[in-house]
Formats: structure tokens, sequence, C-alpha cells
């Protein structure tokens, strides 16, 4: 006898034109983070294939601060978007606005309802109560963050264990989060990693007015200002390291004020670090168009976009050993042993005295990353989750 389910699965499989939601994201546009970027990809890809794509952006203000507020869009690139209400504080932001995302996606005539990230997924049962097809994107165990104290961390793992247990399918980025599900829940998921678009690098001109950068003489991070991040390691690292170039370190907090502080006083009395705080556009692009290494220290991640990007500029790049990390580069780019400042010390010193050893592993990356990480590929195999289609 044929399930509800494939019963369920053969209707969307026939249909040419989906209607899809997606929430659990703050906004689109915008980069406030990852999973704004990969939300964004998507969607946009999606309606040029004849979906119709529905973004559940949230009402509140931008992370980095009001200033980068933007204009409420009723469409963006073919995109609905719709905002739900978000109470603004602490942890709950995130928890509001994904309720009212699930409950208007579950009275909504969509064929799916796609949850990015593990709290959202705290919401899941609503969805599914009213029939609805639910696919969730996990873009890293979030409840692991050390941002969050033991009330959010655990409202987050409970997300996590209802996606195991609700999710028609659960796609993650990475063979390590793809192991993790099926050891702790013996849930089989499908791994689709990110992808990048092949950049057009930019002269340094934003970037000399604002901070006297010039081309290849600063090293960069780009990301939250979280601890998991690893930017204690990075700032102790490179004041111990002997160069004249730079550290910009790229991003603002998120929840994480007094961490952001901690770096700032670990940082005087240094002049070559610089903090450009949040960016975005073309002073971003001139960033990446002209740092002389990319540096992602992280403990933790689902798979860095910004190490993606970094490498689509053609650059060297510096990262943790976790598998998150290595797993994208693989002999492309340098590895040291995670939460090692005096290994991470030596890694920067020697690329910054052989910048002969720099170019090589600059002429190799951007072709490396940009020929396997493909945001076509990532949208027609997610749609092939979408219909039950799946089957690599």
């Amino acid at each position: 006898m044929q399930t509800s389910l494939n019963r369920c699965d053969n209707k969307i499989a026939s249909k040419d034109h989906l209607n899809i939601a997606m929430l659990g994201h703050k906004r689109v546009p915008s980069r406030e983070g990852g999973v704004e970027v990969v939300v964004e990809e998507l969607s946009v890809r999606m309606v040029k294939q004849g979906h119709n794509v529905t973004l559940f952006n949230r009402s509140d203000h931008h992370v980095a601060g009001i200033e980068y507020d933007s204009e409420k869009l009723d469409k963006y690139k073919g995109v609905e978007l719709r905002y739900v209400p978000t109470l603004r504080r602490r942890g709950y932001a995130a928890a509001t606005s994904s309720y009212f995302a699930a409950l208007k996606a579950a009275l909504g005539p969509y064929d799916i309802v796609h949850f990015h990230a593990e709290g959202p997924c705290h919401a899941i049962w609503i969805p599914k109560l009213f029939g609805k097809k639910c696919i969730v994107t996990i873009h890293g165990l979030d409840h692991k963050r050390k941002k969050w104290d033991s009330t959010a961390s655990n409202y987050i793992l409970s997300g996590e264990k209802r996606a195991a247990k609700y999710a028609d399918s659960i796609i993650v980025l990475s063979k390590g989060i793809q192991n993790y599900f099926k050891e702790t829940y013996g849930r089989d998921t499908i791994l689709i990693p990110n992808g990048v678009n092949r950049p057009l690098p930019q002269k340094p001109e934003i970037i000399k007015e604002k901070y006297n950068l010039n081309e290849r003489d600063y090293f960069m991070f780009l990301g939250r200002l979280v601890p998991e991040k690893g930017l204690e390691y990075l700032i102790r690292a490179f004041r111990a390291t002997n160069t004249d170039k730079k550290l910009v370190i790229a991003g603002s907090g998120s929840d994480t004020d007094e961490f952001v502080n901690s770096i700032h006083e670990l940082s005087k009395g240094d002049d070559r670090i610089i903090f450009t705080g949040f960016v975005q556009g073309k002073e971003l692009e001139e960033l990446f168009s002209n740092c002389y290494c990319f540096v992602l220290p992280s403990d933790l991640e689902g798979m860095p976009l910004t190490l993606l990007e970094a490498m689509s500029y053609g650059n060297c790049c510096i990262v943790s050993d976790i598998s998150e990390c290595s797993d994208v580069i693989e002999d492309k780019a340098i590895t040291f042993k995670k939460g090692d400042i005096e290994d991470l010390r030596n890694h920067l010193q020697q690329i910054s005295d052989m910048p002969e050893l720099a170019e090589r592993y600059r002429n190799e990356s951007a072709d490396y990353i940009c020929d396997k990480y493909k945001w076509d590929k990532v949208v027609d195999e997610t749609l092939l989750v979408y219909k039950g289609q799946y089957n690599k």
C-alpha cells in the first residue's frame, strides 16, 4: 500500500512549478550571515527555473545596527518577501520569527517548507501538522556555539532533535555533520555543499581611502565576531608575528558585545590590527580582491562560505584543521592545529616571509574552488530533494 509520503512525493514530482517557502534566515537581501547568502542564492535561482519562492524575513533591525537597515521590499529578483513579527531580544529573535513564519507557511499554498538552521526547526511540527513536506538544511551544529547560554543551547538542540524526528529530508553541508546525525539519531542525511560564484576582482579604492590598505599588504578575517571563530587565537598569533603586514578583522558581533570588547582590548597597542565593522558590497569585494592571505581560525563551522569566497578571489588561505574547513580546501590551502596559537603564528610567519609560497596557493585556489562548488548544481540537487528524486 502506497504511503501518504510517497503520494505526496509523487504529486510534487509531477509539478513543473513548485510553491516553496523558506524560513530560518534573518532577511534577504542581506549578508548578515552565511545562511542569508545561501537562501538568496537558492531562491533567486529557483525562481529563474520557474518555481515560486516566498521568503519569510524577520521584521527586526539588522544585526550590525539600525544604520544597516534597508527598505523592506515586497519582491527581490522575482522572489516574494514576507515579514514576520520578531521579538528583538537576545535569544528570542530567531525563536519568535521562526514560529510566526512556520505558522504562515503552514497556512499558505506551499508544496515545500524549507527550514534553514537548527533553532528554527523547533517549529517544524506546525507545517507538518498541516501536511506540508518539510526539508531542513543544517548549516552547522548551532547549539555548540559558545555565545549561547545553557537555555538557548538547549532550545537550539531541541530544534535539532525535532528536525531529526520530523523532517522529510535533511540536507547537511559537510561529512562531519552527516556522520554526527547518523551516530546521534540514526538519521540518514543528504550531503549538498554550498556553492560559490566566480567574482570580478576589484582595485583597492574604497579600502585605500578608508583604511590605507593596498594590494597584498594585509591578512584578512571575515565573519561574525563570536568566540567559536577563533579570533582570540588569531590576534595573539598575529601580534607575535614579525611582519609589516596588517591584520584586517571584518565583521560585526552577534549578541556578543562582551566578546567583541575583549578582542578589541586584546588588540590594543598594535596599530597593525584594523577592525572594519560590518562590510558589504564593493568594499567587501575590494577586501577579498587585495588581501595577502585570508585566515579562518574557527573551532566550529558548518561549511564556511567566507572560505569559498576567499578562494574564489584567488587568495592564499590559512584555516584550522577542522574537517569542515580541511575537506573544502584539500591541498589548495594551509591548515594549522585548531586552537594552537603557536602553530598558527608559525604559519603566519612562514607565509609572510615566503611571498612565492603565497603566490603558489593563489595560482591554484580560484579555479579549484569555482570548478568544484557551483550554485547551479546545488539548486538542481536541492530541487531533486524536494521532489523525492535525489538518489546519490
